[in-house]
């Protein structure tokens, strides 16, 4: 008779019976507690720094112990409730092998009784409980199931949204408080509370709001069209046109503000997309994920040395260029947001109807021409929307990097790979995502403020480092 290794492993040494040792226990305890105390804190270190004295406000401290409070809550449930009880395993207790179990059943204790105070229940090494027969809870694979899940988490994002829109209105270098805020948003009569929450924050909440949108779905479309989990708007070279564009207006036109060369920044990148798309369907085959893959990464290259060669020749044109490359919602009027809102609106609504041939070129190219998908029509769709987005929102605030390249991995996660629901979690995502950089950013360096590029290339590095390493998120 043959046996896997695994036979062979327990047939060599005697698998353990019975409770595991008090002092793995302890220790699995203590990390599961670590987990929940590590957002408390670095959440109680700033709110203690946004005393009245420091120049903080009661707002300040009362969105961000909420968000600490909802960031640790949120740990708890998903350790204890979530993995516990459905794998048997919380995050401590995996790292040291072990499982939590039904002392009557040998099953998983289930995610409501996991979070509540509990009898009845052991924690035993996993060789002990696998050999025991502990197998973990299967999810229902059902499409009702699938959908109401995946409902739940659109209406959990939009909770969150909301509370991240509060939060962008009430925080910022001017300290306020509730009657401030309200008075200014309900009843406003001139005052200088009402002119910062008025013509400042509430612009600024929408133009973060809308640009995370934007960037959140052309990432999605970005990596679906080039079935590449590492292709942002950096890839095909909308980014570097839209660089370049803006460097020749401040250069030649002596532009100097967001509001003037923001249709030179549309420009580049549409000019960008088109010479990207058109040089990949050079050839009988068309565009494929490949050719516009290395056609992007060409085009990039050449614009990025166009614009490195203008700013070298002009002062000015550096210090403009510096100002707009770093990626920021700040110093950007209403009118930016009402110029731009127009081609968001055009963008999400292509996305949206492309998503049904999407999920077929998934498949790859020679399934979906199979299925009667016209392959090149649906990647010319796909394109316009990804240009439309991610011009659009580059031209207003500069490139923002992270956000197209994260929040679609983490969509995809929650969502499997069907884009119908992926693009809008990812477009929700986005806007969770910006809106809280620029919350942080307006803090941490008070009175001065972090631009929101800046905050999500130190966040999102090594988020993005992590769903590397896992490569079940990256695979496509």
């Amino acid at each position: 008779m043959t046996t896997t290794p695994g036979d062979v492993d327990y047939a060599v040494r005697d698998v353990p019976r019975g409770p595991a040792p008090r002092q793995l226990r302890a220790l699995a305890d203590a990390v599961d507690l670590g987990l929940v105390a590590l957002p408390l804190a670095v959440g109680w270190f700033i709110v203690d720094s946004l005393r009245d004295s420091n120049g903080g406000g009661q707002m300040d401290r009362i969105v961000f112990t909420l968000v600490t409070v909802a960031v640790a809550v949120s740990l708890l449930v998903w350790n204890r409730g979530v993995r516990e009880g459905t794998t048997g395993a919380s995050l401590g207790k995996e790292w040291l092998g072990l499982v939590t179990r039904d002392t009557a059943t040998g099953r998983p204790l289930g995610r409501r009784r996991a979070l509540l105070p509990r009898s009845g229940t052991e924690v035993v090494r996993r060789p002990t409980a696998l050999d025991e027969g502990f197998e973990p809870i299967r999810a229902d694979g059902s499409l009702t199931a699938i959908r109401r899940r995946r409902l739940i988490g659109l209406g959990a994002l939009v909770l969150i949204l909301l509370a991240a829109v509060v939060a962008s209105i009430a925080v910022g270098a001017r300290p306020m408080d509730f009657g401030e805020i309200a008075h200014a948003l309900f009843h406003a009569d001139g005052s200088d509370t009402d002119l910062i929450v008025r013509t400042l924050r509430v612009p600024r909440t929408a133009l973060a709001l809308a640009v995370g949108i934007a960037l959140g779905i052309a990432g999605a479309l970005i990596q679906g069209h080039t079935r590449n989990p590492l292709a942002d708007a950096g890839l095909l070279g909308i980014n570097a046109g839209a660089a370049l564009f803006v460097v020749l207006s401040i250069y030649l036109l002596g532009f100097a503000t967001p509001s003037q060369y923001l249709w030179f920044a549309f420009a580049g990148s549409l000019a960008a997309s088109v010479v990207v798309f058109g040089v990949s369907s050079i050839g009988g085959g068309g565009s494929s994920p490949l050719t516009l893959a290395l056609a992007g990464a060409a085009v990039a290259m050449f614009l990025q040395a166009m614009t490195q060669t203008v700013i070298l020749l002009d002062q000015t044109t550096l210090d403009g260029y510096r100002f707009w490359v770093v990626g920021s919602v700040a110093g950007r009027g209403p009118d930016v947001l009402w110029q731009i809102l127009p081609f968001l609106v055009v963008g999400v609504a292509l996305a949206l109807a492309s998503t049904p041939s999407l999920n077929v070129l998934s498949l790859g190219d020679d399934v979906a021409r199979g299925l009667g998908t016209n392959v090149a029509r649906s990647r010319a769709i796909g394109i316009v929307a990804i240009t439309l987005l991610t011009g659009a929102a580059t031209a207003a605030c500069g490139p923002i990097a992270f956000v197209g390249l994260v929040v679609p991995h983490v969509a995809r996660f929650v969502t499997g790979p069907d884009y119908r629901w992926l693009l809008p979690y990812a477009g929700l995502l986005g806007a969770i995502m910006v809106l809280l950089a620029d919350v942080i950013g307006r803090v941490v360096v008070r009175p001065g403020e972090l631009q929101v590029g800046i905050v999500l290339a130190m966040f999102g590095a090594p988020f993005f480092i992590a769903l590397v390493r896992r490569r079940k998120l990256v695979s496509l």
